[in-house]
């Protein structure tokens, strides 16, 4: 998870026996604490998913393919300690929660099941953002292939809370020999006809592109490396791929917003969320050590080797007043993230 991120220039198990009168306490810390790693399973054997507490991260999610074989659908690493490592600060952005943000804090578990796991952190005012938050982040596997993840927010004081869940997607899972990229085996559908403009800083400028007639629409569904050609620079200067905020063009909550599938593996997503828009990263900057599921540390997650999808509010509404959008959260106020990512196969 990545968490209290804004863009600027500027995410009954009891420990013991209780009295009736007693309320439920969370469990003791694990002795790996913060790398210590809670696995959910749907009661159907359809999801499994593996967490960790530093950052409440999702380290492996094993859905079936089309032959009915699991795969491991997301990167990471063998090491969780490594987690730390995976996003982090940019330049003058406030990217990712900061210099250490939310993704790199040390989650306590404060509940369990077999399905689901809820994790709480208390920021005091890290990096002096104002007032003290505590956060609840829940993650729980369903029947049917469903994961769903829930953050609840609230503050001492007015402050800015923004969250995404920063999940790189492979659907073939490095499986298939020869692809290394997601490029002409993966698929992406988005419910949106513009997205936020920024300048070189990756500051939006107030204003939104019209995706009609350019490689950033994908209303209608098509493959990752369709236009290629044509998305040198749209990424940033010297990148060439994908990295835009997507605003929905309706409330996605009870609709999928964002659909990911793959012709290989026949491993679809399906999204749907409250939230308004979503980021959509095709790794250049990728290059790191692949876990054992994904060939091991001899070979590496390089350049568009996966999809980052993240749900997420406006970018640095913040900053930008002309939106009339307000990411200001208080006692009175508080802040909630919901999304839900819903597997199945095509052939």
């Amino acid at each position: 998870m990545v968490f209290r991120t804004l863009i600027s220039s500027l995410l009954s198990f009891l420990g013991g026996l209780t009295s009736a009168t007693s309320p439920p306490q969370p469990p003791p810390k694990e002795k790996d604490w913060p790398f210590d790693v809670t696995e959910l399973q749907a009661p159907d054997g359809s999801i499994t998913a593996k967490f960790v507490s530093i950052g409440a991260t999702l380290t492996e999610l094993w859905v079936k393919d089309k032959d009915g074989t699991p795969r491991d659908v997301v990167l990471g690493y063998d090491d969780p300690q490594l987690m730390v490592a995976f996003v982090g600060h940019t330049g003058q952005v406030t990217l990712h929660g900061g210099i250490v943000g939310w993704d790199r804090r040390n989650w306590t578990i404060e509940s369990k099941s077999r399905t689901s796991v809820t994790y709480k952190h208390v920021d005091e005012g890290h990096e002096n953002w104002p007032g003290t938050v505590t956060v609840y982040a829940t993650h729980t596997v369903e029947n049917g292939g469903v994961l769903k993840t829930v953050v609840k927010a609230t503050a001492t004081e007015e402050t800015p809370i923004m969250v995404t869940q920063h999940i790189y997607w492979n659907l073939d899972a490095f499986q298939d020999p020869g692809v290394d990229t997601v490029l002409d085996t993966h698929h992406l559908q988005v419910d949106a006809s513009r997205v936020i403009e920024v300048d070189g800083n990756a500051i939006p400028t107030g204003k939104f592109i019209d995706v009609q007639g350019t490689p950033l629409d994908f209303r209608n569904a098509r493959r990752i490396g369709e236009r290629w050609d044509e998305t040198m620079g749209l990424c940033g200067e010297g990148c060439q791929g994908y990295d835009s905020a997507w605003i929905y063009d309706r409330d996605e909550s009870e609709r999928v917003g964002t659909s990911l599938w793959s012709d290989k593996s026949g491993i679809r997503v399906d999204i749907s969320t409250d939230q308004p828009a979503v980021q959509i990263y095709s790794s250049y900057w990728m290059n790191t050590v692949r876990k054992t599921h994904h060939g091991g540390a001899e070979k590496k997650y390089g350049r568009w080797s996966a999809m980052a999808i993240e749900q997420e509010g406006y970018i640095a509404a913040v900053n930008t007043p002309e939106w009339s959008v307000d990411q200001i959260y208080s006692p009175e106020r508080p802040f909630e993230w919901n999304s839900t990512y819903k597997f199945s196969t095509v052939c």
